[in-house]
This record gives structure tokens, C-alpha cells and sequence, in this order.
């Protein structure tokens, strides 16, 4: 037994002894350096940094902490906690790297663990020829006859407005955050399902839409939280209530692939087609169907309710910009424009780009390194030397701190000025819809929907006064959006 031992610990060693070698040659290989490291004062878990950013968490200045640390550190900097290296990054080069560069090279960290009991195995958290078999499969659903039903939009704005003329008659307060969420939940499921959640719908409210609705807020509220606990999230069991959650999720979208599937073995009498159909006509797997369309939904609903909620809360407080928007938008005469004629609205489509800049959807992203690799830029005094990136080591990523450095976007890069997108050509330092051969396959159904918005809202209402005194502040989950609601007061344009 104790010769046994010995032989272990001397292959052991052995091994140990080669892995130092090769990574020291691959270091040497490759020329890196190491990149400024946070001053943590816990060396083993890193607590110090976790509660400086529990703290900023509180205080709704999560996203703000993180853009100070890369002020004081450079776009590059190290942390380490539970034997876990983080590389932290909003160098361009750097993320374009990770996502597209040495693609193959990262997986989804931590994302397969959180999201999986709920988005299976769809296309937000897979990797690999599994994920390539899935973008392969949604990819078709996004063309431009789907993207291009500005009707199916507008029928949901106008159940929002039923809720917000009221409001505009008598001056009282709005809270528009949570009446665009519950639209764009609205549109998403039309657009994927054929068939609406209608939760601005005064008489669908308890409806099984609406349960669902709130049932899946839950669920996505809960893996932020996961996500911000980092390894100590094995700490947190699941709830009951969260279980449940997923149960009804399921449920109401299993509902939905059920009667797509009835539809295709009964010959597809209707004729009328959607998201779904499509999708079943191009696999057998009703459990496949099911898991991208919740996978699609989180990006369907949250990312446009999202940078909407903002772009509304800072037109709200600039009268100059919205009177340009409506400006622009009196060409159409009160109609809601073509398709095609939505290319035309420069000015709004600043305005959306804007907010996107600023307010970013998705502020914070991650992978995991897979195997040895480089980052081009970040090691060295002067940053700008190769950073070794080791297996198993992670690397988060901050739009929304790389969309206000001001090297790429000015001295008042913290401001909201629409102008600046002027005869700018958008690169690796603007990302709000990813970038890579993971960028957003619904990205123009989410830009269609934005305009369609704004444009609507500048016919209908003249004036959008502001009802808060605070500056913007976020409310994080997986995406972010004003806290406090976006409060504001609306003024009908036929009574201005």
C-alpha cells in the first residue's frame, strides 16, 4: 500500500511538473504578460470584491462600479476567487477575440447550469454542432416576411394605449417600464406562437397568458440572481416556487407546439403560417420546438422592453430631442409607415442606437476558456501585450462599460446625444446585439419593434414630461432597466 502511494504521488508529481512546463512554454510561446490585477485583499475567495459589488448592487450602481474599476485599472484586469481566474475586459480586440477570432476556444460558463432547468437545451445554452444545428434551424424564421409584419406590432400598441390615454386625459402619472414589458411579452408571442399572451388585455387578466407571463419573470429573476452569486450560488437550493414556475412555463408553450403539431399531421388546412409552424415543419423533436421558443422569448421580450423603458425615460427629460422625433415623423400623416419606409427615420434610428449604446440590453457577458489561450492586448505596462488566458479560467466582458470609454465616443460619452451617430460606422466597440457567429439572430425583429414604438408614441402624444428627479438608475437581471419604473405624464397630440 505505502509503494502504491509513493508511485501515485511521484506520477502526480510528475504530471504537475509537465503541465507547469507546457504552460510556461506556451506563455513564453506566445509572448504574454500579465494583465494589472484588482488589489483584492482576500487572496482565496476574493470576499472583499464580491461585497464591494454587493454593495453597488443595492445601490443600483452594479453596472457603474464595474465601469470605475476599468477607469482606475485599464480596459483589462484580473480577479481571482475559489481558485477561479476572471479576466475582465472591454478592449475591442479583446471581445472580438473571444467571440469570433478564437471562437472555438470558449464555451458558455456557467450559463448551461442556470438557465438550462428552464431554456433545456436551446440556443442560448449550447455550444458546439448542438448549437450550430440550432442556429441552423431558427435562422430561416427570421426572414424578412416574419421581421416585416409591422400590423402584428401596432394591433399590441394599440392595447397599450387603450391603458395610456386615460393617464394622458387627466395628467396623472404613468409607470411606462412595466406597460412595455407586458406588450413586448405580448408581440413575442404572437410573433413566436401565432397566438398573443394579450396581457394588456383588461379582460384576459387572470388569464393563463398572465400566468404565465409572471410565472416566467420569476424564473428569469431567479437566474440572475444565480448568476450574481457566482460559485457560491451551489449555496442556494431551488425553491418550490421556482420549480413551479418552470412547471407552468412548459406548460403553457407545450400547449402551443401540441396544436402546431396537430396542424401538421392534419394536413395544414388553414394555410396561415408563424415562428412555430415554421419550426415544426423543419423537425420531429416536439421537446427541441419547445425549448428554443422559450429560449427566443427571453430575448423577444426583455431586450426591447428594456432599451425602450430608457429611451422613453430620456426623451421624457429632453423636449428638444423628442420635438425632432415627431418632426420626422409627420411625413407619415398620423398612418404607420411601410416596411420599407422605416429606413428612412435617420434621426430615430440615432435615438435607438443611442439608448442602445448607453443602456445595453445584455450589459455583461462571460465565457469560458476550453482550453489554453491569448487575448491579443492587455498584458504588459503599457497594456498592450498578449494576456495568457488559461483553461477553465473565465472572461467577462462589459458593453456597457466599453459603449461609454470615451477614446471611442467623446468626453460626453455619458451623455444621450443622438448626433453623434452621424456618418459613424459601427465596429467592434458597439456591440448591444453581440457580435460573432453567436450575434442575435433577432436583431432587426428588435430594431423593427423599437421604431415601430417610437413612432407611434410621437403621433400620439406631443409632449412626454419626466415624473422622476433621480438620474437613471438600473434595475438588474439578465437585462437592465430603469429603476423606479420610467414615471412620466403624457399630453395627447390632438390636445397640444
Amino acid at each position: 500500500m505505502l509503494l502504491f502511494l509513493v508511485v501515485v504521488l511521484v506520477v502526480s508529481g510528475v504530471r504537475s511538473i509537465r503541465s507547469i512546463s507546457a504552460r510556461r512554454r506556451f506563455i513564453a510561446e506566445n509572448n504574454c504578460k500579465p494583465a494589472p490585477a484588482w488589489p483584492q485583499k482576500d487572496p482565496i475567495l476574493a470576499l472583499d470584491f464580491i461585497l464591494k459589488g454587493l454593495a453597488n448592487f443595492k445601490q443600483k450602481k452594479f453596472l457603474d462600479g464595474w465601469t470605475k474599476y476599468y477607469e482606475d485599472l485599464g480596459p483589462t484586469f484580473t480577479t481571482k476567487s475559489a481558485g477561479m481566474l476572471y479576466i475582465n475586459t472591454i478592449d475591442p480586440e479583446n471581445i472580438k477575440t473571444v467571440l469570433a477570432t478564437r471562437f472555438r476556444d470558449f464555451s458558455l460558463a456557467e450559463r448551461v447550469e442556470i438557465m438550462g432547468p428552464l431554456l433545456g437545451r436551446g440556443i442560448f445554452v449550447t455550444d458546439g454542432d448542438e448549437w450550430a444545428h440550432s442556429r441552423a434551424l431558427l435562422r430561416p424564421n427570421f426572414a424578412k416576411e416574419q421581421v416585416a409584419d409591422l400590423g402584428m406590432i401596432d394591433r399590441h400598441f394599440s392595447d397599450l394605449m387603450a391603458l395610456l390615454r386615460p393617464h394622458a386625459a387627466d395628467g396623472t402619472t404613468v409607470a411606462l417600464q412595466p406597460l412595455l414589458m407586458r406588450m413586448t411579452m405580448d408581440t413575442a408571442t404572437e410573433f413566436l406562437f401565432g397566438q398573443s399572451t394579450r396581457t394588456l388585455s383588461v379582460e384576459q387578466a387572470d388569464s393563463a397568458g398572465n400566468a404565465f407571463s409572471r410565472a416566467f419573470q420569476f424564473s428569469l429573476n431567479e437566474m440572475a440572481h444565480l448568476f450574481r452569486l457566482g460559485p457560491f450560488r451551489i449555496l442556494r437550493r431551488q425553491s418550490r416556487e421556482l420549480k413551479d414556475s418552470h412547471d407552468i412555463c412548459r406548460a403553457y408553450v407545450d400547449g402551443f407546439v401540441d396544436e402546431a403539431w396537430a396542424w401538421k399531421q392534419g394536413g395544414k388546412t388553414d394555410g396561415r403560417t408563424n415562428f412555430l409552424r415554421d419550426l415544426v415543419e423543419s423537425t420531429d423533436n416536439k421537446q427541441k420546438v419547445r425549448d428554443e421558443l422559450l429560449n427566443i422569448l427571453i430575448a423577444g421580450r426583455d431586450t426591447v422592453a428594456s432599451v425602450l423603458g430608457s429611451l422613453f425615460r430620456v426623451l421624457a427629460q429632453r423636449p428638444e430631442i423628442w420635438a425632432k422625433v415627431r418632426a420626422e415623423v409627420a411625413q407619415f400623416e398620423g398612418e404607420l409607415p411601410r416596411y420599407d419606409q422605416l429606413r428612412d427615420l435617420k434621426y430615430a434610428k440615432y435615438c435607438i442606437n443611442e439608448a442602445l449604446r448607453l443602456w445595453p440590453a445584455v450589459p455583461l457577458n462571460g465565457r469560458l476558456a476550453v482550453r489554453d489561450t491569448v487575448l491579443p492586448r492587455g498584458g504588459g505596462p503599457n497594456g498592450d501585450e498578449p494576456v495568457y488566458v488559461p483553461k477553465g479560467s473565465l472572461v467577462n466582458y462589459s458593453v456597457y462599460s466599453m459603449h461609454r470609454r470615451t477614446d471611442f465616443y467623446g468626453a460626453d460619452a455619458e451623455e444621450f446625444r443622438p448626433e453623434r451617430w452621424e456618418g459613424k460606422i459601427q465596429g467592434w466597440q458597439y456591440l448591444p446585439f453581440n457580435g460573432g457567429p453567436r450575434i442575435c439572430l433577432g436583431q432587426q425583429y428588435a430594431l423593427t419593434e423599437m421604431l415601430v414604438v417610437l413612432v407611434r408614441f410621437a403621433q400620439e402624444f406631443s409632449h412626454i414630461e419626466s415624473r422622476e428627479s433621480t438620474p437613471w438608475q438600473e434595475e438588474l437581471h439578465l437585462t437592465v432597466q430603469p429603476a423606479n419604473g420610467v414615471q412620466v405624464a403624457l399630453t395627447a397630440a390632438n390636445t397640444a
